[in-house]
């Protein structure tokens, strides 16, 4: 294929070296197109610039050898299958051994020649150095010449080896046209960086480390500064671009209902309810985030501002992620607001189980019988049709998508005022990515009376005593609950020291909880069973609820005030602080237990770190360090794209950068004429995760 019939979208098939037997073992890496190839960058990088003699081989020392085997053999041990051969050179022979990679007996024959990268160790069962510490190997086909210099190496699979994909990308990027600048000059000028071209070449083959570094940087901040500028032209479409309502100042409605709470709000709620209603008030539409931490009082905040749209004559919409929840939400609403003539109305899986009661509600939110509609993606279904939607919120936002919080916003023909919150602190960095297209209010003060709840971390050795003492609260008319990962031990056969939900249920129904009224409940319980038990648990009959993390969103039981976590180190930071955010609802002293048998490495960490602070975003700061920001990431925000190259809590600095490039960028009237250009480039790097901005 000549250079000008190159397309980034074609098939990878057509690169040279793959063919469609490769590019189907592609697909399980998602590459699919030359695109997909070019930007599979390296997950490291080996310095081959120095070949190792074998006979200077050094234990405990890493080397690049080359050489042809012999002596290949397979041997099994209860744990382990192993292939041992030796590698021999000019100057001398070592063994090399692999451990579990039965499928290479196939591949390694005598006299085959390989390029292997690893450390060097003392085998004891044979007695004589072996490199068996390998990051990795390259078969050498007959004559091939060894290309010394830094070598990427790229996360590949069994039949796609490290050489298949560097002769691969090679050859991609000897076909392929320069790349096409993306940034304004004046983005590129100011931040000095390389072009795009020299980039996209030097990150898969860098001539130096300095070359790779500034390669790194360019790719990390066009990744970023393209997210920023769809986040922010979903921004521009949905508030610049349009008008939406306008409320009028706080009225009587709003006034009544604000002088019925039975509580004083905080400074931070007070706050952040300014800031909503002077939103409302503004002809633009009203796009913000409330970041608050379990139990700070974002509902609310949320339930005023629905009133406000009320007052208005519009109606509102809540969705929450899960059914307890909204049925949580309707009975607090329902009892905080019946008194003042607001109609509520419900709508989820329990709603629209009966035909004639679904027909009958979606009836009801269309012809405005109801002022707000408190629901489950029930809401987003296109059967339900708004009268005069004016706000929708969307409660627990890490559980939706973009898509998801656009789709409700859709069921107005009006532009409504979005307002989102969230429990999962998020750190102030990550805000500027995860939520670019919203403004953000944080609600940080904690109502008073509410107690710390007291966290420690326990092995199984202490089992027995901790289940005493959740009895004798128990028995002191208290209620408790214990989480566990997994619901049954054949969802995952290798994890046998887990404790699944049901085996535990069993074993503590029976056991010291027999005669203690106790309930299982998880993800494949029916719903309408899901409910009973909830309500049961609620009201104060069960005393003792075995879960999995179902019960981390949104219950509120304020009679819980001990919450048992098993298998503790399978949960990260803000799940786990979540889940500790079930008790400490009430008035009693109350503790969170976390049992767990990792005694070192990161899982030990978090869990100290639990022990020492119930700081939601101190939290989520360690959480990120520890965790890395790919995992964090991906639970902040359903339908973001995937990040290829930056690292949101190492790049902080290119972020800030990407943002205020792309600020400037989608703001400036003179720039309208690349936004053609930035709409493709988004496509073609994120598909149709802006699918709104495409649509524009």
């Amino acid at each position: 294929m000549s250079k000008t019939e190159f397309e980034f979208t074609d098939s990878v098939m057509y690169v040279k070296g793959v063919g469609p037997q490769r590019a189907k073992a592609l697909e399980k890496l998602n590459i699919f197109t030359k695109y997909d190839l070019l930007t599979h960058y390296p997950r490291a990088y080996e310095d081959q610039r120095y070949i190792t003699p074998i006979a200077a081989a050094k234990i405990e020392e890493q080397g690049i050898f080359i050489g042809t085997l012999s002596n290949i053999n397979l041997r099994e041990t209860s744990r382990f299958k192993i292939i041992t051969a030796i590698l021999r050179d000019n100057t001398g022979s070592i063994q090399v051994t692999w451990f579990n990679q039965e499928y290479l007996m196939k591949l390694l024959h005598t006299g085959t020649r390989i390029m292997i990268v690893g450390k060097v160790k003392f085998d004891s069962w044979n007695g004589v150095l072996s490199i068996n510490q390998i990051n990795s190997f390259s078969i050498l086909e007959p004559g091939e010449k060894i290309t010394l210099g830094i070598q990427p190496v790229y996360s590949a699979t069994a039949t796609i080896t490290q050489s298949v994909f560097r002769n691969a990308i090679q050859n991609l990027l000897d076909a392929m046209p320069p790349v096409k600048e993306i940034l304004p000059a004046e983005i590129i000028d100011k931040l000095n960086l390389i072009p795009l071209d020299t980039a996209m070449r030097q990150i898969h083959f860098p001539k130096n480390e300095e070359i790779l570094s500034r390669a790194r940087f360019r790719l990390a901040f066009d990744e970023l500064f393209l997210i920023q500028c769809g986040l922010m032209l979903i921004k521009r479409k949905n508030t610049i671009e349009k008008l939406g309502i306008s409320c009028k100042k706080n009225g009587a409605l709003v006034k009544k209902v604000f002088e019925s709470l039975p509580f004083t709000l905080t400074g931070d709620q007070l706050k952040t309810f300014k800031t909503v209603a002077k939103d409302m008030e503004n002809k633009l539409p009203m796009r913000r985030l409330i970041q608050g931490d379990v139990g700070s009082g974002k509902t609310v905040v949320a339930m005023l501002a629905l009133v406000k749209a009320v007052e208005n004559g519009y109606q509102g919409a809540l969705m929450a992620p899960t059914e307890i929840l909204a049925d949580q939400h309707y009975n607090t609403f329902v009892k905080m607001l019946g008194d003042f003539g607001i109609r509520i109305g419900l709508l989820s899986a329990k709603v629209t189980r009966s035909k004639k009661t679904r027909a009958e509600t979606y009836e009801k939110i269309a012809n405005h019988e109801f002022d707000i509609v408190v629901g489950t993606h029930a809401l987003i279904q296109d059967e339900v049709k708004f009268a005069k939607l004016g706000i929708v919120i969307t409660d627990e936002q890490h559980h939706f998508g973009v898509t998801q919080r656009a789709n409700l916003s859709r069921k107005s023909e009006i532009v409504p005022d979005m307002l989102v919150m969230t429990a999962t602190p998020i750190p102030r960095t990550m805000t500027l990515t995860v939520y670019g297209d919203l403004e953000v209010s944080l609600i940080k003060e904690m109502p008073p009376g509410r107690k710390p709840i007291k966290t420690s971390v326990k092995t199984v050795r202490s089992r027995k005593k901790i289940y005493e003492f959740v009895r004798e609260e128990i028995l002191k008319g208290r209620q408790a609950y214990v989480v566990c990962p997994l619901i049954e031990r054949s969802e995952s056969e290798k994890l046998n020291y887990i404790d699944p939900a049901t085996e535990m249920y069993e074993m503590l129904s029976k056991g010291i909880f027999k005669g203690i009224p106790c309930a299982l409940i998880h993800g494949k319980i029916k719903p309408a069973e899901k409910d009973e038990i909830m309500t049961r648990f609620h009201g104060g009959e069960i005393k003792l609820l075995v879960s999995t993390t179902v019960i981390e969103v949104g219950v509120d039981v304020p009679n819980a005030t001990v919450m048992v976590i098993e298998n503790a180190e399978r949960f990260g930071l803000s799940q786990l602080h979540q889940l500790r955010g079930r008790v400490g609802r009430g008035s009693e002293k109350s503790y969170c237990i976390l049992v767990s048998n990792s005694k070192q490495g990161a899982a030990s960490a978090r869990l100290d770190l639990m022990e020492s602070t119930t700081d939601g975003f101190k939290l989520a700061e360690e959480d990120l360090k520890l965790r890395g920001p790919g995992q964090f990431f991906g639970e902040a925000q359903h339908g973001l794209p995937d990040l290829k190259v930056a690292n949101i809590f190492r790049d902080i600095e290119i972020l800030i950068n990407a943002r205020d490039a792309a600020e400037t960028f989608v703001t400036t009237e003179s720039d309208l004429n690349y936004f053609a250009e930035l709409r493709k480039n988004l496509a073609l790097a994120y598909g149709d995760k802006f699918s709104q901005i495409n649509q524009a």
